[in-house]
């Protein structure tokens, strides 16, 4: 018989700290995205606080999970100070839902580690299901809506423009990526000059994707003519700013002070685009919309999911059927193309043309 693997005891404390090297090691090499790396050690290290950094791993229960997510759930979001940011006096459930999954994670690894006999997440309460309202700034825009977007971006912000905003090419090529091939904010934000391939006649661009996954997808050609336009009369310039940043230097998109662009900055860009949209098409939307338009747009004419799904960086069809939103008027049209309808209006047709039958009879 194999003898079973010796338990490692550790405390709280102790094990969270070698978990978090391993987050760290699966973010350079590219499993975990930053953001992610970010939250998980942020999560498990306030986990550790409430749980007891001195106490010993192993003798964690399902209730001690429980009381900790209570207490975390009722504890002030340390993440906003703004006070109308905050929608109650603890946590929403999809922050406590986020803070379990860490958890989930830390406990499995603890499991696999040998740091625990049993993961005590097996034994703790099941978690709440998140409910709330449609979150309108990250569904879908129509295809007008959408063309307008892009219109807007790329026009000249004005001379009434800040510095900051003086960036219209940067700006087109940057909303134009997002409608077009659908990509993550994150994906847009870390992307080298040197991911896109150039030929006559095609541009790729090798995106890294979650979990390290790599997929290459190609420009059409105006999508092309704007990235060109881009590299040639406006990136030198900015990278210019910063001769000595070798990061700058190697990164697509640049700020107006020379630095490489963050997802805040591209999130604030499109705010200011969609500012600048007609009423009539105005609403918020955040990239992840784009995202959604994307992969909305493709399938309403006629595109396969899983080619869409390829797009957009999926493992599963299951994923991106959560992004397809419903355009206006679309449901209206499928349901006067529906295959029956021309039987039953010819039915209706017919028993109108009969005459009625007669009271007496």
């Amino acid at each position: 018989m194999v003898a079973p693997p010796r338990l490692t005891l550790l405390t709280v404390a102790q094990a969270v700290e070698r978990y978090v090297t391993v987050v760290h090691k699966d973010a350079v090499r590219g499993v975990l995205s930053p953001t992610t790396a970010r939250s998980y050690t942020r999560d498990v290290t306030e986990l550790a606080a409430l749980l007891g950094a001195e106490r010993v791993l192993d003798e964690v229960t399902g209730d001690d999970v429980d009381d900790a997510l209570v207490r975390y759930q009722t504890s002030p979001d340390g993440r906003f100070a703004d006070p109308e940011r905050k929608r109650g006096p603890g946590r929403s459930t999809a922050t406590v839902n986020r803070f379990r999954q860490s958890a989930t994670r830390f406990f499995a690894h603890a499991a696999r580690e040998c740091w625990v006999q049993a993961d005590p997440m097996l034994w703790a309460a099941p978690p709440a299901r998140v409910r709330g309202g449609l979150r309108v700034a990250r569904t879908a825009l129509t295809s007008a809506a959408a063309q307008s977007l892009l219109t807007t971006a790329g026009a000249p912000h004005g001379p009434a423009a800040r510095r900051d905003q003086e960036l219209a090419l940067r700006d087109r090529l940057v909303v134009a990526l997002l409608l077009v091939l659908g990509p993550r904010v994150s994906e847009i934000a870390r992307a080298d000059v040197d991911d896109f391939a150039r030929e006559p006649g095609q541009t790729r661009w090798r995106i890294l994707g979650k979990g390290g996954t790599v997929r290459t997808v190609t420009l059409s050609e105006p999508l092309a003519a704007a990235f060109d336009d881009y590299l040639a009369h406006l990136r030198p310039r900015l990278a210019a700013l910063r001769p000595d940043d070798d990061d700058a230097q190697r990164a697509l998109l640049l700020s107006w002070r020379g630095r490489r662009v963050d997802t805040q900055t591209i999130r604030g860009l499109l705010a200011r685009a969609v500012a600048r949209m007609p009423p009539a098409y105005r609403r918020p939307a955040t990239p992840h919309a784009l995202r959604h338009t994307t992969a909305t747009l493709l399938v309403a004419q006629g595109w396969d999911v899983k080619v869409v799904a390829e797009l957009l960086g999926h493992a599963s069809i299951a994923t991106t059927g959560v992004y397809l939103d419903r355009i206006e008027g679309e449901l209206a049209a499928a349901i006067r193309a529906h295959p029956l309808t021309a039987t039953l209006d010819a039915a209706l047709s017919a028993a109108q043309s009969e005459p009625a039958p007669d009271p007496a009879e």
